[in-house]
């Protein structure tokens, strides 16, 4: 089965409440959005009218991969944007930001593929048990977006008080899954950290301009900036490792509650979460209206499985109730006490009729559709229903879906303008010397025409000038090295893993498609070098080319 394979595969309407006010501050839109986040579009929005972090209030995070309408609320300005993937609707205004409060559900369309008429019976067992027992609330994949991208917990780093660790892991680490140009800033400033006069040759810097300038006015206080960080998406870092908390928590209440043959596991982004498909009629009641804690140092427990749970979850992560805080920001950086429903029933939950998968047309598709309330996820829904068939998609699937996009972002990167690519790239030797040793390179370089990336050894020793400060040329067979100049920089750099291998290649594809943008590709990369080994042997003094 496969879901999210096209934006209106996955469908959410938000269902809102505001009190509506003529006079009122905060103007209210309905916000159409498809392949962002709500982070993502919020961020445009206010980039594009020079709106103040805070502006912009919302009711709860939609899903990136999918198409989803909701509410949000702009203090004090008119807006509008009518783009494919973002538009707005004016609904009025209200004298308040919006909040959690002023949703009141949610309203699914999920278009699930690739499945067999053998799923048919297993779907409708599993209808009928979601419908009876209920799903259980976790907090799903998307929540933990950091972990799929390797930035792990960001609030642990906070909780032991490593602020820098956390500032690099936030604005350092790029995701190999990420293909925009967010990722190169992040690589960028992995491999110049500690040197924040340092100029990012992308664009898309703006959302770090201000951790920035904390940085050049006092560079050894990494609190302070980590603080200019938007705080809508602090508290979400906090948020992010509560919900794990919480999550492990549940798991294992059910533990403790139901016999091991009436559960059953499922994989997801964080580990392994449990599932019943059965249940006593007092352990349902009891599961019915049972809640969990968001932790926080204040949380109290009045049920002893509930804290037994609590105690055995903080034990693996060797902590404490009184540790869940951030030393020197308690007031600005917090964990709050919630507490969540241990169930959701999704309500209206409708099963269409099979029709053929036009993706693939040896298989067939169903749309589910169901309504849930607020913080529930639909994705866990779905895989609830069809847990005999779901696996969570590995990174190197997600890495092979991601190969034709990146095919195309290619092709219109070879007629921007040469200011908006970036640096260029530099060959190392290896890679010069796997290039020569390719059989049939250079045959098929000179039959198209290209002509060969090899420069002279002047040029070489001009592209290594132009390259970023503090790097040196490697030498025949010495990798680039990084000197970086605080001590706290040596040690996040000497922590860095090493490069991974290159992912294995795609499926064989017509090699006429193939040896095009391998020509494409050795056409852009020798353009570059010598565009800027021209730039700087104009800008060198008259015996630096001498020598």
């Amino acid at each position: 089965m496969r879901i999210k394979q096209k934006p209106e595969d996955f469908s959410v309407k938000e269902s809102y409440r505001f009190d509506e006010v003529d006079s009122g501050r905060h103007r209210v839109y309905l916000m159409d959005k498809q392949k962002l986040s709500t982070f993502d579009a919020v961020t445009r929005l206010r980039d594009a009218f020079g709106l103040k972090p805070g502006a912009i209030s919302y009711c709860g995070l939609k899903d990136k991969q999918g198409r989803t309408e909701q509410i949000i609320a702009v203090d004090g300005s008119d807006v509008d944007m009518q783009e494919p993937d973002l538009r707005l609707k004016y609904l009025g205004r209200t004298d308040k930001p919006l909040s959690a409060a002023n949703i009141t559900s949610n309203r699914f369309s999920v278009t699930v593929r690739s499945l067999q008429p053998a799923s048919l019976g297993p779907l409708n067992v599993a209808t009928a048990e979601v419908n009876r027992l209920g799903v259980i609330n976790y907090f799903d994949s998307q929540r933990f977006g950091s972990l799929k991208h390797g930035q792990g917990f960001i609030a642990k780093d906070l909780i032991r008080g490593d602020f820098e660790a956390a500032l690099h892991n936030y604005m350092a680490k790029p995701s190999e899954l990420d293909r925009t140009e967010d990722a190169k800033i992040k690589a960028f400033w992995r491999e110049n950290w500690g040197r924040w006069d340092a100029r990012v040759p992308y664009e898309g810097t703006r959302k770090y301009h201000r951790v920035l300038k904390s940085l050049r006015d006092q560079p050894g206080d990494y609190l302070r900036a980590f603080m200019q960080i938007d705080a809508d998406y602090r508290a979400m870092l906090i948020f992010t490792y509560q919900s794990f908390l919480w999550n492990e928590g549940v798991r294992r209440y059910l533990q403790l509650l139901l016999p091991r043959e009436h559960l059953f596991p499922m994989r997801y982004q964080a580990g392994t979460l449990l599932f019943h498909r059965d249940a006593s009629p007092e352990v349902l009641r009891t599961l019915r209206d049972a809640t969990f804690p968001l932790l926080a140092p204040n949380s109290t427990f009045s049920d002893p499985k509930v804290e037994e749970a609590v105690r055995w979850v903080l034990g693996r992560e060797k902590l404490q109730l009184s540790d869940l805080q951030v030393p020197g920001a308690e007031r600005r950086l917090y964990f709050k006490h919630e507490e969540r429903p241990l169930l959701s029933f999704p309500h209206k939950l409708v099963v269409g009729r099979t029709q053929v998968d036009e993706l693939s047309r040896d298989d067939i598709k169903v749309n589910i559709a169901f309504t849930l309330p607020p913080g529930a996820y639909a994705t866990l829904v779905v895989k609830r229903l069809f847990h005999f068939e779901y696996a969570e998609d590995s990174a190197e699937t997600i890495r092979a879906s991601q190969r034709p996009r990146l095919v195309e972002a290619e092709a219109a990167a070879a007629h921007e303008p040469s200011s908006r690519r970036g640096p260029p790239r530099r060959e190392t030797d290896g890679a010069r010397a796997g290039s020569r040793g390719a059989p049939g390179t250079d045959t098929r370089r000179r039959a198209s025409g290209d002509r060969d990336t090899r420069a002279p050894a002047g040029n070489r020793e001009a592209r290594g000038a132009a390259g970023a400060p503090g790097r040196r040329r490697a030498g025949p067979r010495e990798p680039e090295l990084l000197e970086p100049t605080s001590g706290r920089a040596r040690t996040l750099a000497a922590k860095a893993p090493e490069a991974s291998p290159a992912a294995p290649e795609a499926p064989a594809t017509p090699v006429g498609f193939r040896e095009r943008q391998r020509q494409r590709k050795d056409a852009r990369e020798t353009a570059r070098a010598e565009t800027a080994a021209q730039r700087t042997q104009k800008s060198k003094p008259s015996k630096s080319r001498k020598k």
